[in-house]
Order: structure tokens, then sequence, then C-alpha cells
């Protein structure tokens, strides 16, 4: 299994917009198949490096909830952060934007941080047997759907 999948993709818009969609964790869920957003919590009110995040995901009819942790927050350029379930490490997911003449890229990179115990209770949880298939999926998906969303509101 890979331990780290990279998807990227053109937007038409700018750099600071996308920057500023993609750091919006609550609005995630207008994009991606799984993650269905979420709340910042523990004081947190938005994107700041170590602010936290609880997130919702579902999968046909498999819910569950994680705990993320900013980790890198640079304006129109980069965003990170870690993700757990209760005390155990799942993943890092990061996020890089290089601007370009007609917009941005936007390059998203999903690196596993799953022990055994959690990949072995990861497929019953999620109802995903393939976690590296079902992941280059849904981040092709998410940013293309996040591409659509910003080249409908750029001006």
């Amino acid at each position: 299994m890979t331990d780290t999948i990279s998807v990227s993709q053109s937007v038409g818009a700018p750099a600071q917009q996308v920057w500023e969609m993609l750091s919006d964790l609550p609005r995630m869920g207008e994009w991606s198949p799984e993650n269905r957003g979420g709340t910042w919590v523990k004081g947190a009110t938005g994107p700041a490096v170590g602010a936290r995040f609880k997130g919702a995901n579902a999968n046909d009819k498999k819910n569950w909830k994680t705990d993320a942790k900013v980790t890198t927050c640079v304006p129109g350029t980069a965003f990170a952060f870690d993700v757990s379930v209760a005390a155990f490490a799942v993943a890092t997911w990061s996020y890089t934007i290089e601007a370009t003449p007609s917009g941005c890229v936007v390059t998203e990179t999903w690196t596993d941080k799953r022990g055994k115990l959690v990949k072995a209770l990861g497929g019953p949880v999620s109802g995903v047997a393939d976690r590296e298939v079902h992941n280059r999926s849904g981040m092709e998906t998410t940013l293309a759907n996040l591409a659509a969303a910003a080249e409908a509101t750029t001006t």
C-alpha cells in the first residue's frame, strides 16, 4: 500500500481565493464525497496553526467523526492538518497552491498515518476496504468540485 497519494487540479481562480475555500474546513463537505464538513472546536474560529476541528464523515450508511489539528497555514500557498480518531493517528491532509497565469494549481496530498490496529478497524468503520483507491477517487472528485465552485465565483 502507498503511504502517500497526491492529486493535482488546475483551477481558473486566484490562489488566495482557492486557499480560503480549502482552509474553511466547515465547507469541505461542499466538495468532498466523504467529508461532510464539521466545526471548529476548543476556541478555534478559523484556520490557524494549532486550531482544532471536529470532522464529520460518511460513506453510504457508515458515519464517523474525526479530530483534526491544523499544522500548516500559509495564506494563498499551503494548508495542512493532522487527523486522528480518539488517540489514534489516521492521516495528514495537505494542500499546496501554486499561482499560474490563468489561476492556480492545487495539489491535495493524503499521507496515511494509521497503525495496524487503525487500518484493521478502518474498513468496518468506514465501509472502505481499499482506502488508497477510495481516497484517490475522492480527491479527484473533491478537487474537480472545488475548481468548479471557485471558477463559478471568480469575477
